[in-house]
């Protein structure tokens, strides 16, 4: 503050002296200071705000640059090690520049539009049992399904009404047709509350299913909302195959069960894998890791034993550090070489095994050990592997190659966990880190014999649990599954992703299990949505689908700023012949406005839609309002022969009420789109909230201290148009 306040006082002196031909006193450069850091800080703050913004459009630049001298290269060995030093030099830089820049909206950026529906109808009908199905049961579905099409109100409500109209005359009841598991009491209140639960979080459910599909296709930025009782929208900015994506979409999720086998069989064929990209060497292409803070992480931890000479029980060598006044050993490669030569060097001789971590698992509350796969016999046991986000690309790069195919079991499968977990290095730089899962392909049990799951809080310890209940199919065969697997591990995965993997302490017989390990009420939310994920049968439809085409997008960005321009030319052309000097003020004051509402979309990380710049253009016309109304007021106060002074307070004043009550209403029907709409209108209900403060801002305080600042400095006068006739 006080390097900002010296530059204020001299930046005022010299501008005193320039502008008003005068010197300025030690009481007015007080007295007006504040008011030009009320002008000057905000303008400060929204460039601070934008300069991710500036700084993505440099960078993208920078990018495209590396990708043109990438294909340009004269081997596949050269073209990623062009693309690795981008990615080390900018990668991160990149990353949260766009995490905190103006996101485009699919409008601008084009991409594909689709709304869901989840069919609660089905998920109804398929919930009873099926040997009770009969064709009362039917006609009640069937009406219910009419009834979707014709009616905004809740399906469960519909089904409800259709069941008590047609059912219940005949003498049925919900116990007819629905059973709720393991209660002992079974009551029409407690089935009709069961299924409004299950209806009420098929939405949720479908979301994170979903979400986790489209994660792994790949699409920057996906928005997935859910609206109203029964629908989901989704904007995928540049989707271009909208087959596959239907396809995605569509698909029914499957939940499986199955065993872990993270052991030292694994290991070995890791390092077989090793063993032969070590030979291929330069004949086949070079997968080199990124020189990024992330590859930095795993080479650390698999190289602090080589590097060191630090000594584990897992990996045990007789690294040392370089010295090269002592006999160098023949059985360690790495003698005498630097950290950092060790380091490059054990990349090199281990392609695939660099690009994640491993660690022993000694037992059961036993401190994980580090792993390096310089010894040849690692130790019989289980192991944990933890990879950069960043490194599964070429992780799977590899794994899929034919030749590195035939090295891994037929019987297993390697698999993500669905969320990762953030981490920094020394330097403080953020990485995600996931963990990889050794799998058995077959899967022990699947998802349907699930009959519901709650998440809840252990009285006993405390924790976070998730009560799981199955059918009697799935009991018989779960507690088959765990009295044969007691003191190992079993996945729950969703989609091909893990999402937990629980160790089996005894054999679990009536078809109830509990889930502990979760770290808090999120994960234990997660997996009861997981749960039910397999457990419920509301398959998902597309009701309304959309695509948007680059082009549309550019063309919409340049009718977009093209307006946008031409408004506030208008805007201040208009201002500046009518008021004059007042006009000028009023034209900067709506400049501003404009460079603040989109500094504060920034950020609050906002997405910019074609309605939101529509926003834009209707809050120039209400800051202009502000200004008419205040210059108005104050020529009317002038031409009753007030001086200066008292006619600017006096305008302001007047002119205040006005414009609260304008501005209030206005920002009451935004508020009310806001939270009613979705999508675009929420866009525009956004970006006009923003404008409404701002508006009221420059106007009222912006403008008003640059005049004041004006009068403080001498000025009797000051044009603010034509003065008014009151003969």
């Amino acid at each position: 503050m006080f390097v900002l306040n010296t530059i204020l006082r001299k930046l005022y002196l010299k501008l005193s002296k320039l502008y008003f031909k005068s010197e300025c006193s030690e009481d007015e450069l007080n007295k007006n200071l504040s008011k030009y850091a009320v002008i000057i800080v905000p303008i400060l703050a929204a460039l601070w705000s934008l300069y991710p913004t500036f700084e993505v459009n440099r960078l993208e630049g920078l990018k495209a640059e590396a990708y043109i001298q990438a294909r340009n290269a004269n081997t596949p060995a050269e073209s990623l090690a062009i693309m690795d030093r981008f990615k080390a030099a900018y990668g991160d830089k990149l990353s949260n520049a766009k995490e905190n820049s103006i996101k485009l909206g699919l409008d601008l950026r084009g991409g594909m539009y689709v709304t869901l529906e989840v069919d609660i109808v089905r998920l109804l009908e398929e919930s009873a049992q099926k040997e009770t199905l009969d064709d009362t049961f039917m006609e009640v579905i069937e009406k219910t399904k009419k009834d979707v099409l014709n009616s905004d109100e809740a399906t469960f409500d519909l089904f409800l009404k259709n069941f008590n109209a047609i059912a219940r005359p005949k003498g049925k009841s919900l116990i007819s047709y629905y059973d709720i598991g393991d209660l002992r009491e079974v009551t029409e209140e407690k089935i009709i509350e069961k299924l409004k639960n299950d209806a009420a979080s098929a939405i949720e459910q479908a979301q994170e299913v979903i979400r986790q599909r489209i994660d792994k296709y790949g699409v920057a930025e996906p928005n997935i909302q859910a609206q109203g009782t029964n629908r989901i929208v989704l904007e995928l900015p540049g989707v271009k195959d909208e087959t596959e994506m239907r396809n995605l979409l569509q698909t029914t999720a499957r939940l499986e069960f199955k065993l872990l086998r993270n052991s030292d069989e694994i290991v070995n064929v890791f390092q077989k894998i090793d063993k032969m990209l070590a030979k291929k060497g330069s004949n086949k292409v070079e997968v080199v890791v990124a020189d990024t803070t992330m590859a930095d992480t795993t080479s650390k931890v698999a190289t602090s034993d080589v590097a060191k000479a630090d000594t584990t029980n897992v990996a045990k060598n007789d690294s040392t550090k370089a010295d090269t006044t002592k006999k160098k050993n023949p059985n360690n490669p790495y003698e005498g070489l630097s950290d950092d030569d060790a380091r490059k060097k054990y990349k090199n001789d281990h392609k695939f095994t660099s690009l994640f971590i491993t660690y022993f698992s000694a037992g059961e509350n036993q401190k994980l050990q580090p792993v390096d796969y310089v010894v040849e016999n690692l130790p019989k046991g289980n192991y944990i592997f933890q990879i950069p986000k960043d490194s599964i690309d070429k992780f799977y790069e590899i794994l899929n190659r034919p030749e590195v195919k035939v090295l891994i079991p037929s019987d297993l499968e390697i698999a993500l966990s669905a969320k990762g977990n953030e981490m920094k290095t020394e330097k403080g730089a953020k990485f995600e880190m996931l963990d990889l899962y050794v799998l058995k392909s077959e899967s022990e049990l699947v998802g349907d014999v699930i009959t519901n799951a709650n998440k809840n809080v252990d009285p006993t310890s405390n924790a976070w649990v998730v009560q799981m209940s199955m059918n009697a199919e799935g009991s018989e065969k779960w507690a088959r599954i765990t009295g044969a697997n007691i003191g190992k591990r079993i996945a729950i995965v969703l989609d091909g992703r893990v999402y937990s993997a629980p160790n089996v302490q005894n054999k679990i017989t009536g078809g109830s299990s509990q889930i502990t390990g979760m770290a808090n009420a999120k994960e234990a939310n997660l997996l009861e949505i997981v749960l039910k994920a397999g457990a419920l049968k509301a398959p998902v439809k597309i009701v309304e689908e959309r695509i948007v085409g680059a082009s549309l997008g550019e063309d919409s960005i340049n009718s977009g700023v093209n307006a946008s321009i031409f408004a506030a030319l208008i805007v201040v052309i208009f201002m500046a012949i009518y008021y004059a000097k007042g006009g000028m003020i009023a034209d900067f004051a709506v400049l501003l406005n404009i460079f603040l509402i989109i500094s504060i979309l920034a950020s609050l990380k906002g997405t910019l839609t074609l309605p939101g710049i529509a926003g834009v253009i209707l809050t120039i016309g209400m800051a202009v309002d502000a200004n008419i109304l205040i210059f108005e007021r104050i020529r009317d106060e002038l031409s009753k022969g007030r001086t200066l002074r008292a006619s600017v307070d006096e305008g302001y004043k007047k002119a205040f009420s006005a414009i609260i009550d304008s501005n209030v209403t206005t920002l009451i029907t935004a508020f009310i789109l806001f939270y009613m709409g979705s999508g675009t209108i929420q866009g525009f209900a956004l970006t006009l909230m923003i404008g409404i403060f701002t508006t009221l801002f420059t106007a009222l305080v912006v403008s008003r201290y640059l005049i004041e600042i004006l009068i403080s400095n001498g000025a009797t006068t000051f044009n603010f148009g034509q003065p008014k006739n009151n003969g």
